[in-house]
């Protein structure tokens, strides 16, 4: 009995460690497709003028290949549809967890799950046909299609995850810390701020994270209303490309094993990076507050 046991742990262990290094060798044999594909570029262009050349125009002749306007698409959009995600998604959670009646519960939460399960491809046309026109009309601009229109579509799609998983995070507090908190004099309010979120924070930069890559690799939007002028933002309303919507519009096009092909593989290089980076960041924040949490427990 206790050998049979012994076997089924043991084969357990083995099936866990295997699927976790099925998920590691799969991330590391796709860094190393886009290496394969993306350096070639690099024998035409310097690395320098690839990452921090301003023009994009990869069929000009000669052809530029600079993605800072990129980049700085990609930053801008990321930044300014966070800025609108993160108090949003944080918020709503706080409310359905620990504000909300039962009854008022019910009907939000199915509607934030269902929000959260649109396609994408949804929320691009509802950005391109009904937000764009708005924007246009009431800001008096030439085009509704603009780095303003696609943050608040990414923010749109950002916010049912961060407060998905941040409701989860604090019901996850144990009903004792609030309960302690009360009974000290605390209002609920201060209970919330000192005791609940210091606690959950963990969970809520995750959420964090889960909901800021989702909107720093989205594609369908981006390339639907962002505007798709490949040029550096000086304002809010002004047109931008992020690299995923120039990868997904361009690719296609772009002849095999051309200059123009090499050039979009070391985009996804670079966006591979630059999210990798991300969660790496991410992740040590998480933890940091984790233990931050810990020592207030």
């Amino acid at each position: 009995m206790a050998i049979s046991r012994q076997k089924k742990e043991l084969f357990m262990r083995m099936l866990f460690t295997l699927l976790g290094a099925t998920g590691i060798i799969i991330l590391t044999l796709i860094l190393l497709f886009l290496v394969k594909e993306g350096m070639p570029i690099f024998s035409e262009v310097s690395v320098t003028d690839f990452l921090f050349g301003k023009y994009w125009y990869p069929t000009y002749d000669p052809p530029d290949f600079g993605i800072l306007p990129l980049i700085a698409g990609t930053f801008s959009v990321t930044v300014i549809s966070s800025i609108i995600a993160i108090p949003l998604g944080v918020m709503t959670a706080v409310y359905l967890a620990e504000i909300a009646t039962p009854r008022i519960r019910g009907i939000v939460k199915p509607i934030v799950e269902l929000i959260e399960g649109l396609p994408t491809v949804v929320i691009g046309f509802f950005g391109m046909v009904v937000m764009a026109p708005f924007l246009q009309r009431i800001f008096d601009m030439p085009t509704g299609l603009n780095l303003f229109n696609a943050s608040i579509m990414l923010a749109f799609m950002s916010v049912p995850t961060i407060c998905s998983i941040s409701e989860d995070a604090i019901y996850s507090v144990p009903q004792e810390m609030r309960e302690a908190s009360l009974a000290l004099g605390a209002t609920h309010l201060e209970t919330i701020i000192r005791v609940i979120l210091p606690a959950s924070l963990s969970g809520i930069s995750t959420a964090v994270i889960l909901g800021i890559s989702r909107a720093v690799g989205e594609t369908m939007v981006v390339l639907m209303v962002a505007g798709g002028a490949a040029m550096i933002p000086g304002s809010l309303f002004d047109p931008v490309r992020p690299m995923p919507a120039t990868i997904a519009a361009e690719m296609a096009e772009a002849p095999y094993q051309s200059e123009h092909y090499y050039a979009l593989f070391a985009i996804g290089l670079v966006l591979f990076v630059f999210t990798f980076a991300f969660n790496m960041l991410a992740d040590y924040l998480a933890h940091k507050h984790k233990q931050v949490g810990a020592a207030t427990l």
